[in-house]
C-alpha cells in the first residue's frame, strides 16, 4: 500500500485535519492545558463536534453519517 504524508509546514495539504482543529480551538483555544480539563469535559466537546451539521455532509452531523455508514455495512 503506498501511503502520503503531509507536509508539517503546508496546512493547504491536510484540510480536514486544519478544519477539525479550527473547529476544537472555538473553545478550547491554543494555549489550553488540556490534562486539566477532566474526562466529563471532553467527552461533552466530543459530542458536541460530533452533533454539529457539517455543510461537507449535506448538513448531517457525523454521529448520523456514522449511524447510517454502521447500518448500510450491517456492523450494528
Amino acid at each position: 500500500m503506498t501511503s502520503y504524508f503531509c507536509k508539517p509546514s503546508a496546512p493547504w495539504q491536510k484540510g480536514s485535519v486544519e478544519n477539525s482543529n479550527g473547529r476544537i480551538r472555538r473553545f478550547l483555544p491554543l494555549d489550553t492545558d488540556i490534562n486539566q480539563l477532566s474526562d466529563a469535559d471532553l467527552t461533552a466537546l466530543a459530542y458536541r463536534l460530533n452533533h454539529t451539521p457539517r455543510k461537507c455532509l449535506g448538513y448531517r452531523t457525523p454521529a448520523e453519517v456514522l449511524g447510517e455508514q454502521i447500518a448500510d455495512h450491517g456492523y450494528s
